[in-house]
């Protein structure tokens, strides 16, 4: 098996971490930074109100272990994401403004994260969330603050968080890309 091989993951993205690694590790890392944000808002929250959605006690270190889970998920989804090549394709767009072509991949990659972080808090705390709690009716888990400031803070510092660790392993550069906002020659 030559090296071309050994250091290319299945979807063909350069790098000898693949794009699983780094969109776990991002979204673990993701996730311990965003759950510093609320510890120090309200420990509560990581402690109690996060295996109560699950309909766990909280006993030791649960909420975080859960919390990290959910960051790994969501960083592989992520990961996932951004190595289609349609969407990998918007990444590598050239724009047809200075500040914009100017910026690199790993700066754009890092831009998707945050808007992956909106979405997340957009979509798994405000929508989802509340939908779980009324259907396994447990209160510790209603006083998860999902549209706090600290919500919004965290679910975005996760997604910049993913985004840098993901820039970093990954070598989105390499890749051919093809923007499927562009026109193709022969169209």
């Amino acid at each position: 098996m030559g090296t071309d091989t050994e250091n290319t993951s299945a979807f063909g993205i350069d790098s000898t971490w693949g794009w699983p690694i780094g969109g776990a590790l991002g979204g673990a890392l993701g996730a311990a930074a965003f759950g510093l944000v609320v510890w120090f808002a309200d420990p509560d929250i990581v402690a109690v109100a996060i295996p109560a959605v699950y309909g766990l006690d909280p006993v030791g270190v649960v909420g975080w272990g859960i919390h990290i889970a959910h960051g790994i998920v969501l960083g592989l989804i992520f990961g996932f994401l951004v190595t289609r090549s349609r969407i990998h394709g918007i990444i590598r767009t050239s724009a047809e403004t200075d500040a914009l072509s100017q910026t690199s991949v790993a700066l754009r990659v890092i831009a998707a994260g945050f808007v992956f972080g909106l979405a997340i808090w957009a979509l798994l705390p405000l929508i989802v969330l509340p939908v779980w709690i009324e259907a396994i009716g447990t209160q510790a888990a209603a006083d998860f603050p999902a549209a706090a400031v600290e919500s919004l803070a965290g679910h975005v510092l996760f997604g910049i968080v993913l985004g840098l660790v993901f820039a970093v392993l990954m070598d989105l550069e390499t890749r051919p890309a093809h923007s499927p906002l562009e026109e193709e020659d022969g169209r």
